[in-house]
């Protein structure tokens, strides 16, 4: 039995575990304010906000719940648009129908969770922070301006916040119901009493389930009746956490958490920059580093992040670990070298020091929210001016994620400057073997990779003089 509290009522439910939270919202509980729309979690149509407990405090995140299984939401607080209704409209709402930011008005119920979810969760009040929290939110009438200016205003209001409780602020300014006042205490009820309930699955466990972001568009039906352990409930998979110069990742550590790290805006100071590229905000709040690696698609963002680190899995089936280096992963196109019985447990790389460099560049059709036709990474480490290590990674230019052994090696021992950037380039354009497909052409591809490694040295050694090397190197 799945027990949760949805909007202002505990559920008890028996429905299979796989099975996705719209439905649920929809057919079993008739709140239509969430809207069916791609089934991907590309339209941001059925956001919803997912709160779960976290020490003292509940930690709200948007999400689309076409792709979350209920297994995943057991001891958690849900939150449609029906949930933060009043007498009167909220904030979040009165700001949006002001504006005139709805029109055909599907896409509405979206925005509005996502924005209040901002109003849960953030601590940047700028307009820049607000209109992030709706990167994963699509409107086909308004032209966003309208909904920006209802954003600005939600900025304006939140920028009140001072030293007082969250939730009593956001009551008061009537953008939350006053029932979120007792969900904390509910939670940490409901929590208790599952405590002697057992486990959420039964019979064989055919899957290993993070945040099914993949799983769940690629074979809905088949999730819906397959057993499965879900992994957000093991709090050692989601930390990241650095001792003796190694730093750990939990395989259910989602792409937020790596975005919101302190270590890893610490050590690699374009960190947001980078994690933004991968998705939308809702499936970063869901998508996991585990979930990402054994995709094994050939352009998995994090996963070329990842290899250019070096990184190694730490594989388990509960009983013992197998290390592996990220690199032999992967044997072909979506082969693994991974058994059934086996889920990826962490991922750990050596801390970088001052002396390295590190970028990662990504193209992709859309800026966010989409899949790349061609991303890379760089890692350099120098003694002095000479390369001492060297691992340039490339995807979507072959049929696994690469690291390009050959132009890694060609840059040992050098220093880094215009000719040493030819010939790395020339020496990939060698080793990489593109296919022509819905994302470019293998020409196009060979061009965007060429392009993208002038992206890394001028961005890494931006003091060199790039004017020759504007036109194409090949």
């Amino acid at each position: 039995m799945l027990q949760f509290i949805l909007n202002n009522k505990e559920i008890i439910t028996s429905l299979p575990s796989g099975s996705v939270l719209l439905d649920f919202i929809r057919y079993e509980r008739k709140l239509t304010g969430t809207k069916i729309g791609c089934r991907e979690g590309d339209c941001g149509a059925c956001t919803v906000l997912v709160g779960t407990l976290a020490g003292d405090k509940i930690i709200y995140r948007a999400m689309t719940s076409c792709l979350v299984p209920l297994g995943n939401i057991a001891h958690k607080h849900i939150v449609t648009v029906e949930g933060i209704n009043m007498e009167v409209l909220t904030k979040v709402q009165e700001f949006m129908n002001d504006a005139g930011a709805t029109q055909c008005g599907f896409c509405t119920p979206g925005f509005i969770m996502s924005l209040t979810g901002y109003c849960l969760q953030s601590d940047d009040f700028s307009n820049e922070k607000a209109l992030a929290s709706i990167d994963g939110n699509i409107c086909r009438c308004t032209g966003y301006k309208s909904i920006e200016r209802a954003a600005a205003r939600i900025v304006n209001t939140m920028k009140h916040l001072k030293n007082q409780n969250r939730i009593d602020f956001l009551i008061e300014e009537k953008i939350l119901p006053s029932y979120f006042n007792t969900i904390n205490a509910r939670l940490r009820s409901l929590g208790q009493k599952a405590a002697t309930n057992g486990t959420y699955t039964t019979g064989e466990k055919k899957y290993f389930t993070g945040g099914g972001t993949d799983l769940y568009v690629q074979r809905p039906e088949e999730m819906k009746y397959t057993d499965s352990h879900f992994m957000s409930f093991d709090e050692e998979m989601q930390t990241i956490k650095v001792e003796n110069g190694i730093c750990t990742i939990g395989g259910s550590a989602t792409v937020t958490a790596l975005l919101e790290s302190a270590f890893l805006k610490k050590y690699f100071l374009r960190n947001s920059e980078f994690i933004k590229l991968i998705s939308s905000t809702p499936i970063r709040n869901m998508a996991t580093i585990g979930g990402n690696f054994v995709n094994a698609s050939p352009i998995g963002d994090l996963t070329i992040f990842f290899l250019a680190l070096e990184a190694t899995l730490i594989l388990t089936n509960g009983v013992e670990d197998r290390k592996i280096l990220l690199k032999d992963f992967y044997l072909g196109y979506k082969k693994l070298d991974k058994h059934s019985d086996e889920y990826i447990r962490a991922v750990t790389f050596i801390v970088p020091d001052e002396n390295c460099f590190f970028n990662f560049e990504k193209v992709s059709k859309r800026t966010h929210l989409d899949i790349a036709s061609v991303n890379t990474a760089l890692f350099l480490k120098l003694e002095g001016e000479k390369i001492i290590e060297a691992r340039l990674s490339a995807g979507g230019v072959g049929p696994t994620p690469m690291i390009l052994k050959k132009t890694s090696a060609s840059l040992l021992g050098n220093a880094v400057d215009i000719s040493l950037i030819k010939k790395c380039i020339m020496q990939a354009m060698e080793e990489i073997s593109p296919m022509g497909d819905a994302r470019g052409t293998a020409a196009y591809k060979t061009l965007l990779l060429e392009q993208l490694i002038k992206a890394h040295f001028i961005t890494l050694f931006p003091e060199l003089n790039f004017s020759e090397m504007i036109k194409s190197v090949v």
